[in-house]
């Protein structure tokens, strides 16, 4: 059936950091014709929590954003990891919990972005940009997790003018990892050294993601070694290639 309308989850990280991003994504799907409802009352999927060992504590952040999306229509989110997260570790977060059908609900119709845009909307794009080069940095939730790691691809070869050129490091994590970066500050950064440098090893001008704590992770790490490689989200890559 055609999809009119859906949720979009702005992520804590999208809300805080990278704004332009959430907009984008959102703009990108309103041009296809869709409704977008972004719920105001959203916070956090309770990840770090999660993640961090902290199960009973995540639970009520969970709960609280399962309010938002009432309706049984799709939850488009821009970013591997956070779609991640209520996908496939809700369900075993609710467990055994008197709302567990509702939040299996919620999981089995969460995409994320660029998952969304190919697959359910089949996305035709036109390149209205100058000529450039680019570096495609995938997350790990997303190659590994989500299994949508061609998408960003996918949306990149329609872009005429968009040459991707590879890096040796390229399904390496960043380092990033949440929390990991905090817990393992010295592991982290030596990982983000090595990304960091096969990136600027392939010359290009900027370095394009769909997850936004990877962003930011490499992001501030070229800035900290004075690189003038610059980082972008998927979503306002394309809107800044594609609007008139």
């Amino acid at each position: 059936m055609p999809v009119n309308e859906v949720y979009f989850m702005g992520t804590c990280l999208v809300d805080l950091f990278y704004p332009k991003a959430g907009l984008a994504g959102m703009q990108l799907l309103e041009r296809e014709g869709i409704k977008v409802i972004y719920p105001s009352k959203q916070t956090c999927c309770g990840q770090p929590a999660f993640n961090s060992g902290y199960r009973k504590e995540s639970l009520p952040v969970a709960r609280s954003l399962i309010k938002c999306f009432p309706k049984d229509i799709p939850i488009v989110i821009p970013s591997g990891s956070c779609a991640g997260m209520i996908k496939y570790h809700w369900p075993e977060l609710f467990e055994g919990e008197s709302d567990i059908e509702t939040a299996l609900s919620v999981a089995e119709r969460v995409y994320e972005l660029t998952e969304f845009l190919v697959d359910k909307l089949n996305v035709e794009l036109t390149d209205l940009g100058e000529p450039t080069k680019i570096a495609i940095h995938t997350s790990c939730a997303s190659r590994n997790e989500m299994k949508i790691a061609d998408r960003i691809e996918n949306l990149v070869s329609q872009l005429s003018k968009v040459e991707v050129l590879e890096q040796e490091r390229k399904s390496e994590c960043c380092g990033f990892g949440g929390t990991f970066a905090v817990k393992q500050a010295d592991i982290s950064g030596a990982m983000v050294n090595d990304k960091t440098d096969t990136l600027k090893a392939t010359n290009a001008s900027s370095v394009i993601s769909q997850d936004c704590g990877c962003l930011m992770n490499i992001g501030c790490a070229l800035e900290k070694q004075n690189s003038k490689l610059k980082t972008q989200h998927i979503a306002e890559f394309i809107w800044d290639r594609t609007h008139a």
